[in-house]
């Protein structure tokens, strides 16, 4: 699937849902208590980024020291930060995505997701390996290359 289509369209259909819920919830709650809402999941964006992320930065360090590849961590931390930034932009539809983003259950399940997405798309498959210190890493399947890759041999010749 072209990802160009699919990022053209969320460029105008993310501000029209936004504009939409806006007007909706203004006429319910009111214009002023909207925009204090607003402001709000804003606060909660940054406070909950903040919170996550040290979280995460944490797990990272641990792994290091541990000698153990915090891959686990890299990926939440990539759904923290995406999810921080959803939820300080002014909107409840990028807040929702936001808060799925931060919350640990659906971040975890968003992960999964994207990358079983990832993994279609490359078209390779990937097993599971274990390196010393029980620690799990996924590594390409030997029997399906990685595409567009070479084998071959070369020869280095040095110039005079």
């Amino acid at each position: 699937m072209r990802t160009l289509p699919i990022l053209a369209l969320l460029f105008f259909a993310v501000p029209l849902i936004e504009i939409y819920l806006l007007i909706q919830v203004g006429q319910v709650i009111g214009a002023l208590p909207t925009i204090l809402l607003v402001i709000a999941t804003s606060v909660l964006g940054a406070y909950l980024l903040r919170q996550q992320g040290l979280a995460a930065l944490t797990r990272f360090q641990t792994n290091l020291r541990r000698r153990q590849l915090p891959a686990e961590e890299l990926k939440e931390g990539v759904f923290i930060v995406l999810g921080g930034v959803l939820l300080m932009t002014p909107g409840f539809f990028t807040d929702f995505l936001g808060l799925l983003c931060l919350l640990p259950p659906t971040r975890k399940l968003l992960i999964k997701l994207f990358a079983k997405r990832l993994q279609q798309q490359s078209g390779v498959t990937y097993n599971e390996v274990y390196i010393h210190s029980n620690t799990r890493v996924q590594e390409p399947n030997p029997i399906r290359p990685t595409p567009n890759a070479l084998e071959g041999e070369y020869i280095r010749k040095d110039e005079p």
